[in-house]
């Protein structure tokens, strides 16, 4: 598979293949309901895209950042927030997660943030714990998948 150029997602097209990603690996591949997928976040964050050279989405990853996620951590100064983190099924294995979760942090320290914290489904653990990523608190419901909370400092 080509490498992807990850960028962050500007204008309605760019939006469209956001969705296109999150809906194929959370609402077809994990069957989370889609009124749960899309929240009022979407609106405000900062969405990552990686595409291929031909232009193909390959993965997706969203940060929330300032207020909204201070209201969202508990009140947490400099912590932001790595969200839907997805990867469609042909370019997993490629290191291409990897790539989306650090251009993230890259993108959460350019707006402020010390810290990451993220909701991992939790087969994903061993993923991010290592990069860097520990577990706090207990496995909790998300969308009907375990959940477990890991933060980072940048």
């Amino acid at each position: 598979m080509p490498a992807a150029d990850i960028r962050v997602a500007e204008g309605e097209a760019d939006l469209e293949l956001v969705r296109a990603v999150r809906r194929e690996v959370f609402i077809v591949e994990q069957d989370v309901p889609e009124e749960l997928e899309y929240d009022e976040y979407d609106a405000t964050s900062v969405h990552l895209l990686a595409v291929a050279a031909d232009g193909a989405a390959l993965g997706t990853a969203r940060l929330i950042f300032g207020e909204q996620a201070r209201k969202l951590t508990g009140g947490i100064d400099g912590r932001v927030l790595l969200g839907r983190l997805a990867v469609v099924a042909a370019a997993r294995g490629t290191g291409l997660g990897a790539e989306l979760v650090r251009a993230i942090e890259a993108a959460g320290a350019e707006r402020g943030g010390v810290e990451v914290e993220l909701h991992a489904q939790v087969q994903a653990l061993g993923f991010y714990e290592r990069m860097g990523y520990a577990a706090e608190g207990p496995v909790y419901d998300d969308a009907g998948i375990p959940h477990r909370t890991m933060t980072r400092v940048l």
